[in-house]
């Protein structure tokens, strides 16, 4: 009946954000305890696959490498080389609009008003508003549904 007490106390005292009504065989020591995060402890993540699984961002990748534009990367993870590649792309295809990509690896609204366009001019029918709201993702997930083979591409 102790032990259970002590385990129930331990409980209350974790979500309470502490261990004051924990016992010492119930509490985790110092060196094991994990601290809490705080907003200084987080870091933006540097992949933006835009609702890709691996597969298909692969096929993204390989995509662009089959048509020159080099990502240096073919794992998977879209992160800022993909989208730099992507960037080169869409400036080099005149997906850009009226100002070209800066072109930083960043996917910010100039980044999906361009690959709006580019789906677009597969006959995808996206309004070219800068968000990557459902339709935009499940285009662009739709598009990379086709692998690309491509000895470049691992």
């Amino acid at each position: 009946m102790t032990r259970t007490l002590a385990s129930a106390a331990a409980v209350i005292g974790l979500a309470a954000g502490s261990l004051a009504g924990a016992t010492a065989v119930s509490a985790a020591s110092e060196s094991t305890a994990k601290p809490a995060a705080s907003t200084q402890d987080v870091s933006v993540l540097a992949v933006n696959n835009l609702g890709l699984n691996i597969a298909r961002a692969k096929n993204w990748q390989c995509f662009l490498t089959r048509d020159g534009f080099e990502p240096w990367e073919h794992n998977g993870m879209l992160g800022k080389d993909s989208w730099r590649a992507a960037q080169r792309m869409f400036n080099a295809r005149g997906f850009s609009g009226d100002t070209r990509l800066v072109v930083d690896g960043d996917v910010g609204k100039y980044t999906i008003k361009a690959l709006q366009r580019y789906l677009n001019s597969y006959g995808f029918g996206l309004a070219v508003d800068g968000i990557a709201g459902p339709r935009t993702t499940d285009a662009f997930w739709e598009f990379n549904g086709v692998p690309v083979r491509d000895p470049r591409c691992v």
